[in-house]
């Protein structure tokens, strides 16, 4: 029998039970997956040994640069509605042939990537009631590059949404007394360190793809919409919690959104794959 779930209005608790499903299965490479119709596991065994040489460096200053961006320039930038569609276009302009140089010129496009999809998350979260001249929203934008890749860490301590948001939140803690700093101070350093971690999963699943064989009719241009579609849905999910925890309160959304994820676990063990439900 399940307790009942917290307060919330049934239109809010729709849109939790929403951003609870994307933000507690956030698996791209099963989206990958899914297009073209191989394991992604398979295309990691062919990723030259040179390219994970240079994946770091580049995802690390990729997040570096777009910390920057956040902290210095995004707050100037017009307010507007969030223009997934565009975003996605834009995405799908950058797209790159299959083969054994698409990893290589995935890494050479990570930084114009990563800034777009900063500007993409940016719209979404004013669409739902961020003040982006404030810097503490500016850094929840960079928690979704976070957000959108589990680490073989996170997946071994089944670490879910509030567990990374947890996480960062111990490194955005020392980094917002730095306003204006920079990427250079050592809370940011930690902070660009924890998220590159999780950002460069989902960089390899999308580099991995793209050496699949059977891939070859999947486009680099709609691997590329999967990538930003992906984390339109990080940021839409995390950006719904926190407005409602500005309309309620942090602990009533995270005892709400708590029991969606223990009503999910009794639905799994419910199930017997000899017996049905």
């Amino acid at each position: 029998m399940h307790q009942s779930t917290p307060s919330l209005s049934a239109q809010d608790l729709a849109d939790l039970r929403w951003a609870h499903r994307h933000l507690e299965h956030p698996s791209f490479a099963a989206r990958l997956s899914n297009v073209v119709g191989t394991p992604i596991e398979q295309g990691l065994k062919l990723l030259p040994k040179r390219w994970y040489q240079h994946l770091h460096g580049v995802v690390e200053f990729s997040i570096r640069r777009t910390l920057d961006m956040a902290i210095t320039s995004m707050g100037r930038i017009p307010p507007s509605a969030a223009h997934d569609r565009l975003h996605k276009f834009m995405a799908m302009g950058s797209g790159t042939i299959g083969g054994f140089f698409a990893p290589f010129t995935l890494l050479a496009e990570l930084p114009i990537t990563t800034a777009l999809m900063l500007r993409s998350i940016g719209d979404i979260a004013h669409s739902q009631g961020e003040d982006l001249n404030t810097l503490e929203a500016r850094l929840a934008c960079m928690e979704v590059f976070a957000l959108g890749g589990r680490t073989k860490e996170d997946d071994a301590a089944d670490t879910g949404y509030y567990g990374i948001r947890a996480t960062l939140a111990f490194h955005f803690s020392d980094f917002l007394d730095y306003t204006g700093a920079g990427a250079n101070i050592p809370a940011a350093i930690n902070l660009i360190r924890a998220t590159t971690a999780r950002f460069g999963v989902v960089i390899s699943d999308k580099a991995a793809a793209q050496m699949i064989p059977v891939a070859g009719a999947v486009s680099g241009a709609l691997l590329n919409l999967i990538f930003m579609q992906h984390f339109q849905d990080m940021a839409r999910g995390h950006f719904i919690v926190r407005r409602l925890e500005r309309k309620y309160d942090p602990e009533t959304v995270r005892a709400a959104y708590q029991q969606l994820t223990q009503e999910e676990a009794e639905a799994e063990k419910e199930y017997s794959p000899l017996e049905g439900w």
